[in-house]
């Protein structure tokens, strides 16, 4: 069976503000179902903080009942605090998807940007101008954490896709021509 119907539920973790994203996969057709942040700010207390990712995420799983979920692995920085504090959010959101019974995938942002632009060093502003192609909307977001864990989702289903397809190995062009004679130009 090669996925004809999922839904992805990516995540870009956050401790002042995370984002996330919805994607349904129906066979070729993609759907965007929802992305938006969640705002941590105002929140001082740290676990406070950890709490409400875990019930933000719980949320939208309730919510949407995704298939997969996918998020965004905190990147390598100088600053140490903060990659503790990123990868507290991120094992909360994982806690909350596992709870949940999805599966678990990681991606790093350079991958993410590569999947989704096909340069791993791309801009927020270029990955959120192919998630317009890809999915056909307008409105500019007010924060791009959103886009990210939108990007991660898409990511995900171009990932899985790509694995679907390593799965058909051929033998040589003889084989590929007769697993796709459609693709045969005379």
């Amino acid at each position: 069976m090669h996925n004809s119907s999922k839904i992805i539920l990516g995540i870009d973790p956050g401790t002042v503000i995370m984002g996330y994203g919805v994607l349904a996969v129906e066979g070729q057709q993609l759907r965007l179902l929802e992305t938006d942040v969640l705002k941590l700010s105002r929140h001082k207390d740290v676990y406070k903080r950890l709490q409400l990712i875990h019930q933000q995420v719980s949320d939208v799983i309730s919510r949407h009942h995704p298939t997969e979920f996918a998020i965004e692995a905190p990147f390598f920085g100088k600053n140490v605090q903060s990659m503790l504090k990123l990868g507290r959010a991120q094992g909360v959101a994982i806690a909350a998807a596992m709870q949940a019974g999805l599966p678990v995938c990681e991606y790093s942002p350079k991958k993410v940007k590569q999947a989704v632009t096909g340069n791993g060093n791309a801009d927020k502003e270029q990955v959120w101008k192919m998630l317009q192609h890809y999915l056909a909307f307008e409105v500019k977001p007010k924060y791009y954490d959103a886009t990210d864990a939108l990007a991660v989702a898409l990511c995900h289903h171009f990932q899985s896709r790509g694995a679907a397809l390593q799965g058909k190995k051929q033998k040589g062009w003889e084989d590929f021509i007769r697993q796709h004679p459609g693709r045969v130009k005379k």
